[in-house]
């Protein structure tokens, strides 16, 4: 059995030597959806659910949406991106960081397996939409 919940929430990043406009400092409105697959629980009072869908929200709202919420998602490899996550962080502003690019694809494998391994969550597929009608998908190894 699967269940799926979605989430929405706002970044801001840059793709540092990125060759089109991505390069530039800008932000999204990310809708997240999170597929969780197991067994129904048998007995007691979530019988019949995987999970019930608000202990799942509450989740990934600790481990996913308050750390990346309108937060400057940076790359650590990025002599530049770092700098300016410096600046802000000196002005008490929001980051967040990643030990790569921020692309869709990288943000979507990071959050499968902070979900995964910090929120002990039967993840079994992520779902990131950048834009109405762009989307990365992680479904693990």
């Amino acid at each position: 059995m699967k269940v799926v919940k979605s989430f929405s929430f706002d970044i801001a990043h840059m793709l540092d030597c990125h060759d089109g406009k991505c390069k530039n400092l800008h932000g999204h409105t990310y809708r997240l959806e999170v597929e969780i697959s197991g067994e129904l629980i048998q007995d007691g009072p979530k019988e019949g659910m995987i999970m019930d869908f608000s202990d799942l929200k509450q989740a990934v709202k600790q481990w996913i949406v308050d750390p990346m919420d309108h937060a400057f998602l940076y790359n650590t490899k990025s002599e530049r991106e770092v700098a300016l996550a410096e600046m802000l962080e000196g002005w008490d502003l929001k980051t967040y960081a990643l030990d790569c690019r921020t692309t869709a694809e990288a943000v979507s494998y990071h959050i499968y397996h902070v979900l995964r391994e910090q929120g002990n969550l039967p993840v079994t597929r992520i779902r990131l939409w950048e834009t109405p009608t762009s989307y990365s998908e992680y479904e693990g190894e």
